[in-house]
């Protein structure tokens, strides 16, 4: 049987510094009879020549167009925007199954070139659990950034760039030195607390000091009434860590933010989840993905009022990127020694299911 082979392809996102195959993982593969290639990128936080020394073949950054169209290609983020047919086999998070803006227009390079997605998102367990993903990190750095911003907001000046942290510790100490020792005083709000992203925020809440009692811990049970909550607004920090699946009343409005007036106690809202151009968007209250140069964007709240900002950067984890790379890409591990039978290993068929799904979708919609 011939090996399978496997690509990794360099980030081209900003900022972007993790990775869905790290040395350790690549070993693995290796160990199992696989043969990984991997771009050079100096953006990575794992070396290239950690890669090298596990014995992964290095390449030229970014020639996985040139790859051969037999050999899957991996990487983490969506591919820059482009009408470039794509032939291979590409697993990725593609964010363009909920309708997101442009989703069907990335779809119709898959139909062009004829290659296949498998959304990384979309790869789950029996119980239809993701078998990967980052929410655990985003939920801490999520948080981590919200006090940050917080802080800024308290001295009067916007939050500046975020830079990735060697460890969650840094990330600990760092925020509590922002906020002068300790996140004590501040009151928080966490909805979808019961999921990873949700146990993430609540977590780094902890570490920096907030006392139990003002974590608010929301999820299903709490937002079944429907929004939208003044609870929010009663909050220093509202960090928002749902799934969105389905339409859903909005959590927050400008309305309701103009009617609090100088009352209001919120400062910063942390969209985790970044639903920002999802047409069910719960939190109507700003319209732009946010950015680690520019981590907040400020919210309309009429003259005289106290600020509010909100922090929607859509890859919080790499804030952490080492100990994010680690968990995600162990955690895949199980699913990517099936590759070489995705024809029937369940977990790749029935991602395929789904991109067959959706491509037939975005064919209708694109008018192919």
């Amino acid at each position: 049987m011939a090996k399978q082979s496997l690509w990794l392809r360099c980030e081209k996102k900003q900022f972007e510094r993790r990775t869905a195959i790290t040395p350790t993982t690549a070993k693995k593969l290796i160990d199992a009879g696989f043969e990984i290639f991997v771009e050079r990128d100096s953006q990575r936080i794992f070396k290239d020549e950690e890669y090298e020394a596990v014995g992964c073949k290095l390449v030229e950054h970014n020639s996985w167009p040139n790859a051969p169209k037999d050999i899957p290609i991996i990487g983490l983020k969506e591919l820059p925007e482009s009408d470039e047919p794509l032939p291979h086999t590409h697993i990725q998070f593609a964010h363009c199954y909920k309708q997101q803006g442009g989703w069907s227009k990335v779809l119709a390079r898959f139909h062009r070139g004829g290659g296949t997605l498998y959304d990384l998102e979309f790869l789950t367990d029996e119980q239809g659990r993701r078998v990967a993903a980052f929410g655990y990190h985003a939920g801490f750095a999520g948080a981590a950034a919200g006090a940050l911003a917080f802080a800024a907001e308290q001295r009067g000046e916007p939050l500046g760039q975020l830079e990735p942290y060697e460890n969650e510790d840094a990330m600990v100490e760092s925020v509590k030195k922002e906020l002068g020792g300790s996140g004590k005083p501040l009151k928080v709000l966490v909805i979808g607390a019961l999921g990873r992203c949700g146990r993430g925020a609540v977590d780094l809440f902890r570490k920096i000091g907030v006392e139990e009692d003002n974590i608010l811990k929301w999820d299903m049970a709490e937002t079944a009434k429907g929004g939208p909550f003044q609870e929010i607004l009663d909050a220093d920090i509202f960090v928002n860590c749902i799934y969105l699946s389905s339409p859903i009343p909005p959590f927050l409005t400008k309305e309701q933010i103009a009617a609090a007036g100088k009352d209001r106690r919120l400062r910063v809202v942390v969209d985790v989840s970044c639903d920002t151009t999802n047409p069910h968007n719960p939190l109507p209250v700003y319209s732009i993905n946010t950015t680690f140069s520019k981590p907040t964007v400020p919210v309309e709240v009429g003259a005289g009022n106290p600020p509010l900002s909100v922090v929607s950067i859509d890859h919080l984890p790499t804030l952490l990127p080492r100990e994010a790379s680690e968990q995600f890409s162990a955690n895949l591990l199980p699913s990517l020694l099936e590759l070489p039978n995705r024809q029937t290993a369940r977990v790749w068929v029935e991602a395929e299911n789904l991109f067959r799904q959706k491509l037939a979708e975005a064919v209708k919609a694109e008018g192919l």
